[in-house]
């Protein structure tokens, strides 16, 4: 019997425009002594349903590898996540290999902004093209280019290379390059900014421009490393740093400006000794920036940065593409993850939420069970960037590198937030407090607060459909992300679960990122009624992290 492997699977773009067509990149092997001849099937579809397929012949040398691309044709519906299903047979029709990898289709990454990082940029770095493919591995779409400028304040310099603000040599060049190579996967690239830090002697030099405390002091950030400048929209800092963001895109060829704050000072005064209302400065701000950046290039995108969620009430409805959360305490607990996202989104007009947070690869189970109730909340999560590292400090040259184990489960998380995306964010909106107590599982206590020991059902609604999410906190001993897990949750088996509800059902279907194969696989159900009314009822086979249930209903 012939034998081959395919060791991998992923598609040449981290996403695709409407009407562009996918290169799915198959890296075979064929391990015997004798050559490989057989067929590749990659089938195509979109959450439960086939779309097509296309099929390959597929031939390999005795011992060796081979990186064979194969085009897929994608619908021109924008706003799409597909599964591509790859089948290996050999000439007898014998299945002998198989993989998964996702693919979508956006008209503009922002829609679903699965955003990763960059941090290190010394001159002749060598390894930007595998950096780059690597995080197409993951559908990573957009980068925060975090700390690549010469000064806070002035932002390009014309020494090559230069050091910025903390010693370390940086490279123009290596920036410029890895934007080219990220635009050619369809990757976007953004410029970290700071929207009111300036070095101390630019403070110095210019104290008109600064922001006061109530002593009549410049406020500091750090040790003599920064002064804080003012952000209002009469201020001259604001028109300063605006003339330095429009400079950088067109110099660069940044797709758009990531504006950060510290959380604090949140009240200040101007030179003049008149109060500045920071939250309503950085609104402003915000509008202003967009305003500029699309006088450059009409698709740039802005995000501003809410630390530990301030001041998401003002910045929400402002003109940024996507809200962007740092998250801090009090926010400590998963349900606060999902609170963060389901609240921002909420504010923000349905507007796609990322959350950074900060867990090390060294808690694999953390960083598991956090990223599964970010994605079933309808958020993305920024963690993934230099190669093979991820974040772990809010210093994000302090990445830290991802553990083989753990990096197979991100890919197949980011697969199948990719697939999913539709049920995910794209098409459906959370419920979960309106729908609480409508979850029943026998035998097994279900929370909708996200308390450990039970199990966590949130639920999210669309036009004919509704996804049940279950998430295993069973055996856990806590229920704060911040708080290193031993081990994961208690396998569950055999779930009896109860959907109350007077809608019939069409269809129900499971899919999880933590079996095998992602696919959707059919549950049988029923619908019934007791003393609390009617209700969906079919059975779970496995909990491990995180299960989909999706609920077709009768048109």
């Amino acid at each position: 019997m012939a034998t081959v492997e395919i060791l991998d699977l992923f598609p040449h773009k981290a996403t695709y425009l409407p009407g562009e067509d996918a290169t799915i990149w198959v890296h075979g092997h064929c391990p015997g002594p004798a050559p490989f001849r057989g067929t590749l099937r990659l089938q195509v579809t979109f959450l439960a349903d086939r779309v097509y397929e296309v099929e390959v012949d597929l031939s390999l040398p005795p011992g060796g590898s081979e990186r064979v691309p194969v085009t897929l044709p994608l619908p021109p519906a924008d706003g799409r996540g597909y599964g591509v299903d790859g089948v290996v047979t050999d000439a007898g029709g014998r299945v002998v290999a198989w993989a998964s990898t996702a693919v979508d289709v956006l008209s503009r990454w922002t829609m679903a902004p699965r955003y990763g990082f960059l941090s290190d940029f010394p001159p002749d770095r060598a390894d930007i093209a595998s950096t780059i493919e690597g995080l197409v591995r993951y559908h990573i779409n957009g980068l925060q280019f975090y700390d690549w400028m010469y000064r806070h304040e002035d932002l390009l310099t014309e020494q090559e290379p230069y050091q910025d603000p903390l010693g370390r040599w940086l490279s123009r060049r290596t920036v410029r390059a890895f934007i080219e190579v990220a635009h050619r996967s369809n990757i976007a690239a953004m410029a970290y900014t700071a929207i009111y830090g300036a070095s101390v002697e630019f403070g110095q030099a210019h104290p008109d421009w600064a922001l006061y405390d109530a002593q009549g002091r410049v406020i500091p950030f750090g040790q003599d490393f920064l002064s804080i400048m003012n952000p209002a929209p009469d201020s001259p800092w604001t028109d300063h740093l605006m003339a330095q963001f429009v400079e950088a895109m067109r110099e660069m060829g940044f797709d758009g400006i990531h504006l950060d704050q510290y959380g604090d000072p949140k009240v200040g005064f101007d030179a003049q000794g008149c109060p500045v209302e920071i939250a309503q400065a950085f609104r402003a701000f915000i509008r202003r920036t967009r305003e500029r950046l699309v006088a450059v290039r009409a698709e740039a995108a802005v995000v501003f940065n809410a630390v530990g969620n301030w001041p998401i009430e003002d910045v929400a409805q402002a003109p940024q593409d996507f809200l962007y959360v740092e998250v801090w305490p009090p926010h400590t607990r998963y349900y606060d993850l999902w609170s963060l996202v389901v609240n921002a989104r909420r504010l923000g007009g349905g507007k796609p939420v990322v959350l950074a947070v900060y867990i090390p690869p060294s808690q694999p189970h953390n960083v598991r069970l956090a990223d599964a109730v970010i994605f079933a909340s309808g958020g993305f999560h920024i963690e993934l960037g230099e190669q093979g590292r991820m974040l772990a400090d809010p210093y994000f040259p302090n990445h830290q590198r991802v553990p083989k184990g753990l990096a197979g489960v991100l890919r197949r998380y980011y697969d199948f937030a990719v697939r999913y995306e539709n049920l995910l964010t794209l098409e459906t909106e959370d419920v979960t407090e309106e729908e609480a107590g409508s979850i029943a599982i026998e035998g097994v206590e279900v929370t909708h607060e996200g308390e450990q020991g039970r199990v966590w059902a949130m639920i999210r609604q669309g036009e004919g459909v509704e996804v049940v999410h279950l998430i295993n906190l069973v055996g856990l001993p806590t229920s704060e992300w911040s708080k290193a897990l031993p081990a994961g949750p208690s396998p569950l088996e055999g779930l009896r679960v109860r959907r109350y509800t007077d809608r019939r059902p069409r269809r129900v279907w499971l899919a999880s990122p933590d079996a095998t194969d992602a696919q959707a696989q059919p549950l049988p159900h029923c619908v019934d009624r007791d003393e609390r009314g009617a209700y969906v009822a079919f059975t779970v086979p496995r909990l491990d992290y995180w299960d989909l249930i999706t609920i077709e209903f009768a048109r």
